[in-house]
């Protein structure tokens, strides 16, 4: 029974093994968010902005310092009583001695400070500031990792069709070579036929190596060991970009507030805003509350010093009120104020420059489907062009040259579908990017691209 079970597990772990190795767009994004390096750097600027809270807050705390200080005075400085108070002469007195020591402990309690009480209002956009970061990361890695993915399938379907094209060609070579033996044919057809199979065998090579330069680059957006094997779904790559038409960013409205570094520039106009009021409440007075209490000492050696000291203790208030920093302070509000005005009016042109770069984006990939359409109907135009030439070939009512034409027609034909399809999926990822909807795209690739 054990043996029986071991058998099956052993059967199973195979196909277990196969299925995980094939990734689907989607499997290489999830890997990516988890694993691309920059999410450290993004995760550790989060972390900053929760301790810039906490030190802006500490402004508004107690804060307790304790102070010790030892003087040996090498001249003890003397003190003069004017005569008549205790004679007829000044009397020259001092009032310290050789060595005096001083310890104490204060404490001091922010009561008002308009200026800190403005600042603190800024938290919480330096909290949103570094999730805004975070997310515009993850998109960056979603648009990266979508890139590099259609480009490797655009280098498959380009290596399926060199192959077949050198497959054709070699078809070719066997029956020309035949009719040379047999005295039907010239030589130089041979040739020419030799010649583009040489050529479709160089194509390919320089496809094999742009096919793996895009899988490194894609092993590098997702954070995944370049020496390590990754194997792409090729059965579901074209499809998650297909069909645009029903996808969120043609449909939907554009909105400015959809884009992340909108929001980010948003968040920014606001902490200019809070900075400018900050300034501003500089001018306020500030009342702060201290308690101290400590130890005085004196001695002409320095024992007496610290053991015969003396405790003392006091509390107060202190009002500060700024009264000859207006200039400074005016100017520094003025920067502040025209650097706020400048921050909204880049909104507004952010505004209608993303609202373009959108409108740009849907009418391009519009286009692009139309061409990725109408070049793969011109593959099949010029493949049955082919096929009826070669018939003819066959037949002797053609000759070579003819059946060359149309072999080079398809190969043209071809060449178009590939540009127009590697741009239509450019076109598609841009205008996710510029409807703001490429978390949208992540979440809504299906299931079934996933296995």
């Amino acid at each position: 029974m054990n043996k029986n079970i071991i058998f099956l597990l052993l059967a199973f772990l195979p196909c277990r093994l196969a299925a995980q190795s094939s990734w689907s767009l989607k499997t290489c994004i999830d890997y990516g968010l988890k694993n691309n390096r920059s999410n450290a750097i993004y995760a550790n600027e989060k972390k900053m902005a929760d301790a810039k809270a906490k030190e802006a807050l500490a402004a508004y705390l107690p804060s307790i310092g304790v102070n010790s200080t030892l003087d040996d005075n090498l001249k003890v400085q003397v003190s003069v009583i004017p005569a008549g108070i205790f004679g007829p002469n000044d009397l020259r007195v001092a009032f310290t001695k050789k060595f005096n020591t001083n310890h104490v402990a204060r404490v001091d309690q922010t009561i008002y400070d308009q200026s800190l009480l403005t600042g603190l209002k800024a938290n919480k956009y330096n909290v949103q500031q570094a999730d805004l970061n975070q997310r515009q990361n993850d998109e960056t890695i979603i648009y990266n990792i979508s890139t590099a993915y259609s480009q490797i399938f655009v280098y498959r379907e380009q290596l399926n069709l060199l192959k077949a094209n050198q497959e054709t060609y070699k078809g070719q070579m066997e029956i020309i070579s035949f009719q040379v033996k047999k005295g039907t044919a010239l030589q130089k057809d041979a040739d020419k036929v030799t010649v583009d199979y040489n050529n479709a065998q160089s194509q390919i090579q320089v496809a094999e190596s742009n096919l793996t330069l895009a899988e490194n680059q894609l092993k590098y957006e997702m954070g995944y060991p370049i020496n390590d094997t990754l194997t792409i779904d090729s059965t579901t790559s074209g499809d998650v970009f297909m069909p645009v038409t029903s996808t969120f960013a043609i449909n939907s409205p554009f909105t400015a507030d959809n884009r992340t570094d909108y929001r980010i520039s948003q968040v920014n106009a606001k902490l200019l805003e809070i900075d400018e009021s900050r300034i501003k409440a500089g001018a306020l007075p500030k009342l702060t509350a201290y308690a101290q209490y400590g130890f005085i000492g004196f001695g002409d050696r320095l024992g007496p010093a610290f053991s015969g000291m003396s405790p003392y203790s006091a509390i107060g208030l202190k009002l500060n009120i700024p009264l000859f920093d207006f200039f400074k302070r005016n100017a520094q509000y003025s920067q502040a104020k025209y650097k706020r005005l400048n921050a909204q009016e880049n909104l507004k042109l952010d505004d209608d420059k993303y609202q373009l770069d959108y409108e740009n984006a849907r009418t391009k990939v519009l286009k692009e489907q139309s061409n990725v359409e109408n070049n793969r109907r011109n593959i099949a135009l010029a493949q049955s062009v082919l096929s009826t030439t070669d018939l003819q070939l066959q037949k002797g009512i053609t000759n070579l040259t003819d059946w060359l034409n149309a072999q080079n027609s398809l190969k043209e034909a071809q060449n178009n579908y590939l540009n127009s399809l590697y741009a239509f999926f450019q076109a598609r990822i841009d205008l996710e990017k510029a409807g703001g909807t490429l978390k949208t795209f992540y979440s809504g690739l299906s299931s079934a691209h996933e296995n």
